[in-house]
């Protein structure tokens, strides 16, 4: 899958972004930096809780119970992996190209008594560590648009899925073409965390390719991206983790304030099965 800007994701970069990121206290957001999702204008949560409702989204999307194991694909300090096991008592594999997220994970799962539900390695999703057919789910919040080959990715995932196996995970489009004076923000905001940009309407023929069957695509853009934006740039313009960790990953060149006018910045849900 192409992008419409150059960047070339390289896994120990990423995972040397996201050492930095760990290294700051990020409890005001509760350790999680993903998008939120608001049911209505009017809706008035915090970052944090919106964030843990798209979480549920996706795992509702999931069907697992005690009886299933999940594989958490780019699962940052294991926020969302410590409340899937929560919700649904599944048994919960976290991976990540940061050893700094892999030790921060393991140390809060500790804390919070999940050890036997939750695990976290260092591992590349490009080159999974685990045999065919060990996992009964994958999830991928905001991680896809890391990699390097997204089908390739895919490919990793069908074959460690077991089949009937279901994946769910987010990513970002652009929905529209970016107008010029916006193009820098969306420039600099690729290049200092290491993303690509997906075509939503090459899912489908590539999840094909890698042998996962496509059930569904929800263009999230107007519950999620604006909002999450906003809210990130409140938080950057006050005290804590948000305003921290940003300056850190990007050096001041890029803050949230900079796309909450980018209207064509999108987001999907997207979910996908292996054939039984």
């Amino acid at each position: 899958m192409s992008s419409a800007h150059t960047v070339f994701p390289v896994p120990e970069e990423v995972g040397r972004l996201y050492d930095r990121l760990t290294a700051l206290d990020t409890g005001t957001v509760g350790g999680s930096l993903h998008l939120g999702y608001w049911d209505a204008e009017d809706d008035g949560v915090p970052l944090v809780e919106a964030a843990d409702r798209l979480t549920d989204m996706m795992t509702d999307r999931l069907h697992v119970d005690e009886n299933h194991r999940v594989l958490d694909i780019g699962c940052g300090v294991g926020q969302p992996a410590m409340r899937i096991a929560r919700r649904t008592g599944a048994h919960v594999t976290g991976i990540s190209v940061s050893r700094g997220q892999v030790a921060r994970a393991t140390a809060l799962a500790d804390a919070a008594g999940l050890r036997d539900r939750v695990e976290f390695r260092y591992a590349d999703a490009m080159r999974l560590p685990f045999e065919d057919n060990s996992f009964d789910a994958a999830i991928a919040i905001e991680s896809i648009f890391h990699m390097p080959d997204r089908e390739q990715v895919f490919r990793e995932i069908r074959r460690v899925l077991r089949p009937g196996g279901r994946l769910v995970l987010t990513d970002f489009f652009e929905r529209d073409p970016i107008p010029a004076g916006l193009r820098s923000a969306m420039d600099r905001c690729l290049r200092d965390f290491i993303m690509t940009l997906a075509r939503p309407e090459d899912y489908v023929p590539m999840l094909s390719r890698a042998g996962l069957r496509f059930t569904e695509l929800l263009d999230i853009t107007e519950e999620c991206v604006r909002r999450t934006f906003d809210r990130m740039s409140r938080s950057r313009r006050g005290e804590g983790g948000l305003r921290t960790a940003f300056d850190a990953a990007a050096g001041e060149k890029f803050g949230p304030a900079d796309m909450i006018d980018v209207d064509e910045f999108g987001a999907v849900l997207l979910a996908a099965q292996k054939p039984v």
